[in-house]
């Protein structure tokens, strides 16, 4: 296809086909995976599983790519599905509207997946997935916390166990080792969190910026489209 010319000037044909016949599944569409998938798409991934079971909200327009006026409202797998139609009509998608748990986590086949993506806020279901696929090989990146945080170029892909300052990489690690899984690739920040000026609507929830998490997304879209290719 004509739209991925240049891509096909940097990685070669043999890489391109490559990508085009690789699978991914991005488990949550915020901030992070929004900007995730659209890189995978853009990167030539010809496949992609997305599952969130949230629907867009007025509160995600300052950071998730799928959120515009005319999308709020919408079930983030269909907005998210008709923004990657829109960039490559040739692209296949599958969604999952749901919401990943261990009650959930039975409906996929994470063996059939070249690459497993963690976008996910729930820390039982981030730790639940990392553990599956720790003991059973699967390829897996996971975002760690981008909330509160204002600097996009204190990001970075490392170990779990490499970590630090993030206040989720340590009771990611933490948990992790007592369940004896010894390794996770994530992307985290070593930016020291800023504390949010204000509780939203009584609620305590980070604050977040239009540039930091969809950062945190291109940078696992990269990890990802780089390890599948050779170069």
């Amino acid at each position: 296809m004509e739209i991925f010319n240049r891509l096909k000037m940097l990685i070669g044909e043999e890489n391109l086909k490559k990508l085009q016949s690789s699978k991914v599944l991005v488990i949550g569409l915020g901030g992070v995976g929004g900007s995730l998938c659209e890189a995978l798409v853009r990167g030539g991934i010809g496949e992609i599983d997305i599952v969130d079971g949230d629907e867009v909200d007025e509160t995600n327009l300052n950071r998730q790519i799928i959120a515009t006026v005319n999308s709020v409202g919408m079930r983030k797998v269909d907005a998210m599905e008709e923004r990657l139609k829109s960039i490559n009509p040739m692209v296949k998608i599958n969604k999952y509207d749901l919401i990943l748990s261990d009650e959930t986590m039975d409906v996929f086949n994470f063996e059939k997946y070249d690459y497993i993506c963690d976008a996910i806020d729930s820390v039982k279901a981030k730790i639940s997935l990392a553990e599956r696929a720790y003991f059973n090989g699967y390829n897996l990146i996971s975002a760690m916390g981008t909330g509160n945080k204002l600097d996009p170029t204190k990001l970075e892909v490392t170990d779990i166990n490499k970590t630090s300052v993030c206040p989720l990489a340590r009771v990611m690690r933490r948990e992790l080792k007592d369940r004896g899984v010894k390794k996770l690739k994530v992307v985290y920040s070593r930016e020291i969190p800023h504390k949010p000026l204000f509780d939203f609507e009584g609620k305590i929830v980070p604050g977040s910026i239009s540039f930091v998490p969809p950062v945190c997304g291109m940078i696992m879209a990269s990890e990802i489209i780089n390890s599948l290719i050779e170069i």
